[in-house]
């Protein structure tokens, strides 16, 4: 922005010696050259002096100002040039926005069940895993799963209702089975000995949960 204010200056300089034609521009433009050719940046109290010179020009009047700074303005060489201001703040585009909240919680797809000697984690159709993150969307209870039990064919719903998830009140209808994994939230429970698919258990209201929150 700087440069565009000794843009302006120069050419308001240079137009008011040209239209008074005093010996003063041939200076003007040896000054400017001068100090641009250097590379060297004007300091900003010489900046205000020459404005001020600039203003307090010999023989200049207002409405001199006022053409010339009318023909810098429609000058073609400063309306193709706009200002670019730059901005401090960054802001993160859509595709950004989606790799961070992917990163924060992946689910399964599909979810398996799985007894105690399937492997844990994100099941995908490649890497099939018994998802330890599950939640009922019933109930809003956490799936407790429990390795090398099933339950008993007594349960039913009131004794989950009542006893989840205190697993001092649950084992009074656990038994002990190698290999087996006892699945429960408040209002549903399974045993699984293998790795299942839970869309095929159309009754369970159990979803994946995420990993790794």
């Amino acid at each position: 922005m700087a440069d565009d204010l000794d843009r302006l200056l120069d050419e308001v300089e240079r137009r008011l010696c040209h239209r008074h034609g005093g010996g003063q521009e041939d200076e003007v433009e040896k000054r400017r050259c001068h100090r641009h050719g250097r590379g060297e940046e004007e300091p900003a109290a010489a900046k205000e002096g020459r404005s001020a010179k600039v203003l307090m020009s010999a023989g200049s009047s207002e409405e001199d100002l006022d053409d010339i700074i009318d023909e810098i303005c429609n000058d073609s060489s400063f309306t193709k040039t706009p200002l670019k201001l730059k901005s401090n703040s960054s802001s993160l585009t859509p595709e950004r926005n989606s790799i961070v909240v992917q990163a924060r919680g992946k689910r399964c797809c599909p979810v398996y069940l799985g007894g105690s000697l399937s492997p844990s984690g994100i099941g995908t159709n490649i890497s099939k895993r018994a998802c330890d993150q599950l939640r009922c969307t019933a109930c809003d209870f956490r799936v407790s799963l429990f390795n090398d039990y099933v339950w008993d064919q007594s349960c039913d719903y009131l004794f989950f209702r009542n006893n989840m998830p205190e697993l001092s009140k649950l084992r009074a209808k656990m038994i002990k089975k190698k290999g087996a994994r006892a699945y429960a939230c408040q209002c549903s429970w399974r045993s699984i000995d293998e790795l299942t698919d839970l869309q095929t258990e159309q009754q369970l209201r159990w979803v994946c949960g995420k990993h790794g929150e």
